[in-house]
């Protein structure tokens, strides 16, 4: 009776030991409001030809894109009133020199965002 005392509370202690390291690890989900899926394409001003390789990040965000092959970016944000994204041409190997471009966004009604950016070459 003893040894199956002791080996449930072993169990028990197991267990929550187990569910404290995942935790610990993985945290657990919080979702802190309405996000914004933003999409879009830079292309160079004077070609219209997609860039690939331009940094593409949203000032209160601390992640980033790189466009694609096609010049595509998506990544989702928080939601707010406006929006400041900054297009950086990291790959000026792939690319020519391309000057950096800011973009602010105000008036956000939808859940949904495209943005069509041309760079202008240095």
């Amino acid at each position: 009776m003893k040894r199956n005392w002791i080996r449930t509370i072993i169990k028990g202690l197991s267990f929550t030991s187990v569910m404290f390291v995942f935790q610990a690890c993985y945290g657990t989900p919080q979702d802190y409001g309405l996000d914004i899926l933003v999409e879009g394409q830079v292309k160079s001003k004077t070609s219209g030809l997609p860039l690939k390789g331009i940094k593409v990040s949203e000032s209160h965000n601390l992640q980033h894109e790189i466009t694609d092959e096609n010049g595509k970016f998506s990544f989702y944000t928080e939601f707010r009133d406006s929006l400041s994204f900054q297009f950086q041409n990291v790959d000026s190997v792939q690319n020519s020199q391309y000057a950096d471009k800011d973009t602010l966004l105000t008036g956000i009604a939808d859940s949904r965002l495209f943005l069509a950016i041309m760079m202008e070459e240095k």
